[in-house]
């Protein structure tokens, strides 16, 4: 929080606190606002009187999360990826999934909430387009390229590269780390190669 914004009141903290467990754990829509108002301790009127709905309250918790917290934070993580030379493409993606790994497991229950109503929520979906898509995708069609000249990527345009690496990575994190955790997935050295052969033969040469 910056000096120019206001502070929260203890009532307001343990509210966002309380919606951020229980949006993670059971979803938006499966979250009341009664729920909410119990588990934080405070009268259910006061949820509306500082947020004025249910909406109002998850863009409290996700747009400044977004703007403040993960766009920074997935920016620089990235880019300590980005920022490398790698030899060989195969051996950029090892590492981004690992970073990508990394960075969802030490903020899991935020994340949750993202990727959950992301989907039903446009203007989520532009505020994370325009705090972090952007510049990562113009780090991204570089290095698409420098590999295009190595003769390691298909001549291909690179935004649709892009997309092809950027759903084979979150699909198999999110999945894995978020959605079905509990699923029976082989080591994790065997998933990631099955991600490169399956990359392998769709962009890579």
């Amino acid at each position: 929080m910056t000096n120019n914004e206001p502070k929260l009141t203890k009532k307001q903290q343990a509210i966002l606190e309380a919606a951020t467990e229980l949006f993670a754990e059971k979803g938006y829509a499966g979250t009341s606002t009664s729920e909410i108002a119990m588990k934080a301790e405070v009268a259910e009127g006061t949820i509306f009187k500082h947020f004025k709905s249910k909406k109002g309250l998850l863009l409290a918790i996700v747009s400044p999360l977004m703007m403040r917290f993960l766009a920074p934070m997935i920016k620089k993580d990235m880019e300590k990826v980005l920022d490398q030379e790698f030899e060989h493409f195969q051996d950029l993606i090892r590492a981004m999934i690992e970073n990508r790994k990394e960075f969802i497991k030490n903020n899991l229950p935020l994340l949750r909430i993202l990727i959950q109503e992301i989907p039903f929520h446009p203007e989520l979906k532009e505020q994370f387009i325009e705090s972090i898509g952007k510049d990562l995708f113009e780090r991204m069609e570089g290095i698409v390229r420098f590999y295009q000249d190595k003769g390691q990527l298909v001549d291909m345009n690179p935004d649709v590269i892009i997309r092809t690496i950027a759903s084979s990575i979150l699909s198999y994190v999110v999945m894995r780390y978020v959605l079905l955790p509990e699923a029976n997935w082989d080591e994790e050295e065997v998933e990631i190669e099955r991600i490169i052969q399956i990359l392998k033969s769709g962009v890579m040469q």
